[in-house]
């Protein structure tokens, strides 16, 4: 005996949980949560969607994000319904902060609520949610949970909770090696895992996905090149849309941290 899909409606979709390990819905009863732009993929009911700058979100730029590199990357979802976050078919689950912190990669982090403060991390590329409340994240494969001390490969490193910042690592024959030498002077060829780490030390919670592959950045909010996709560019019908280049000042300021 076969069986079809399972269709959801309003009523069947869970509430605050997985509908499967790629989507997550979260419900909203006239409440807020924040989104990063280009994670909703649909949603039940009277949600609305505001970016940052107008003044009756100043509260909660006050009180839950303190990082203006990346508020251009993110809106206030707020009304009642329900909401179905996901993030190109990576695995997706929602994490509970008890009066705690956690460090995240910023690209790994799609929605979280208001109780959360978010701040800028230290460590460029991450951000750090701080207080009591709920957190939406992605990461490419199972998410893997360690204690330090640890060292572990920079690539898999999806963030670490109620622990001090790493410190890198380097092997001794990465050190004393010709290549090695070559890479750190020029940064040509990269490193592995097993010469260049992040190592953790005291207590805390290190989160490795399963995998040495960096889930790839994406622009938030740009339209894809794609036909059918309003806005969608030169050869897809849709005329007027100017193409985005990588590597703009905003990705730049990003990825360095400025």
């Amino acid at each position: 005996m076969t069986t079809g899909p399972v269709v959801f409606d309003p009523m069947s979709l869970p509430v605050d949980d997985n509908v499967n390990k790629y989507t997550f819905c979260v419900e909203l009863k006239s409440s807020q949560w924040l989104l990063q732009k280009g994670k909703m993929i649909a949603y039940y009911g009277r949600i609305d969607f505001n970016g940052f700058g107008r003044g009756r979100l100043d509260s909660i730029l006050r009180t839950s994000f303190h990082s203006p590199m990346h508020a251009a990357d993110w809106v206030v979802a707020e009304g009642s319904g329900k909401m179905l976050l996901a993030d190109r078919a990576f695995d997706v689950n929602s994490y509970d902060l008890e009066d705690g912190n956690l460090t995240i990669r910023s690209g790994n982090l799609l929605a979280f609520q208001p109780s959360l403060a978010l701040k800028q991390s230290i460590v460029p590329g991450f951000l750090t949610l701080i207080g009591t409340g709920k957190f939406v994240a992605a990461s490419n494969g199972p998410v893997v949970f360690l204690e330090p001390p640890i060292r572990v490969d920079p690539q898999a490193l999806v963030g670490w909770s109620d622990c001090p910042s790493p410190c890198h690592h380097y092997d001794h024959g990465y050190m004393t090696g010709v290549l090695g030498g070559i890479r750190s002077l020029t940064g040509l060829g990269g490193t592995s895992g097993e010469e260049h780490q992040f190592e953790f030390v005291g207590a805390g919670t290190v989160l490795l996905q399963s995998t040495e592959v960096l889930m790839a950045e994406q622009p938030t909010g740009a339209v894809p090149q794609q036909a059918g996709v309003p806005g969608g560019g030169p050869g897809t019908g849709q005329p007027g849309a100017v193409p985005r280049l990588p590597g703009q000042l905003g990705d730049l300021q990003r990825r360095f941290g400025l």
